[in-house]
């Protein structure tokens, strides 16, 4: 399998009292590994990234590194409009031990599609990891083009792409082949999959990680009918934890399952007491499906 390819967890950042929960964040991280995960992204949105100082991010990361020792691939993400800023980062972090970078087109000052390339060209230069785009125009304000993708895929270090743009971009990425494309909206997963997409980064699936992996693993055996039956399953879950701001939602469910405190940084608040109480429910219903799959070796797949 691809190296950037299968499902990839964006993992959340445990706080407690405040202050990040680096323990927590290395047993969440070992258990998604064991769950059969072929990837962690590190300081991703849903890591709440922005709300962590320089120090803390290092730290994370490298308790995440410690944790994981090699059993899977961990991207570090990198975001800003302050191309010198990031530039720095990449260039601070490459000797960390991650194998590439998970990096957003710069927010909120809407530069142009040449903007954006000459962007994510300065910061390649500055180390030789591979890079993920990340194209999210909900968070950024700014949609990367096809071909603004396509031009940036043209250098071997840019090894794919994390699509939030919709099924019709992902469907023309996946068709024009230029690089693996992993979905980033987790309800078009199974129709991305089905299209030949190489996997997902996927926030939801930190929930039942084992199950993302079985969908992921019965798409790529073809067998569709099984792969659209769990996801189908999956899906009222999926809607349930971005009903509400990424990630008090998914929080909120690793909380009920032990493994976190519910807690995030301002301006981010908790899942409301209505969605925690759905939540509580739609896990209830997936703890039956959890017996139909085996973990073999570390990748999980169908009985």
């Amino acid at each position: 399998m691809n190296h950037f390819s299968g499902i990839w967890i964006p993992l959340v950042t445990p706080f407690a009292d405040g202050e990040v929960d680096y323990i927590a964040a290395q047993k969440l991280a070992r258990h998604m590994v064991d769950s059969g995960v072929h990837g962690l992204v590190v300081c991703g949105t849903t890591g709440e990234a922005t709300n962590l100082s320089q120090v803390e991010k290092e730290l994370l990361l490298e308790a995440i590194i410690d944790a994981v020792r090699g059993r899977c691939p961990v991207l570090m993400g990198l975001n800003g409009s302050n191309t010198r800023a990031v530039a720095s980062d990449a260039w601070a972090f490459q000797r960390s031990g991650i194998d590439g970078y998970l990096m957003s087109a710069p927010c909120y000052v809407r530069p142009s599609q040449e903007g954006i390339i000459e962007h994510f060209r300065h910061i390649a230069r500055v180390t030789d990891l591979p890079i993920v785009i990340y194209n999210i125009p909900s968070r950024t304000g700014i949609n990367m083009d096809v071909r603004t993708i396509a031009a940036l895929c043209e250098s071997t270090q840019f090894v794919a792409v994390k699509e939030c743009g919709g099924m019709q971009q992902l469907a023309t990425l996946i068709n024009d082949g230029f690089c693996n494309v992993l979905c980033g909206d987790d309800a078009l997963l199974f129709n991305a999959l089905v299209h030949g997409g190489h996997g997902a980064i996927s926030a939801s699936a930190h929930v039942c990680p084992e199950l993302f992996v079985a969908m992921y693993t019965l798409t790529k055996q073809r067998k569709f009918d099984q792969a659209r039956a769990l996801f189908n399953q999956l899906l009222p879950l999926i809607r349930l934890l971005f009903s509400e701001p990424n990630p008090a939602p998914v929080k909120a469910a690793l909380a009920m399952q032990g493994w976190i405190h519910d807690e995030l940084r301002l301006p981010m608040l908790p899942a409301s007491s209505a969605c925690q109480e759905q939540l509580r429910h739609a896990l209830d219903s997936l703890e039956s499906l959890k017996p139909i799959y085996q973990i073999s070796g570390v990748k999980t797949y169908a009985a």
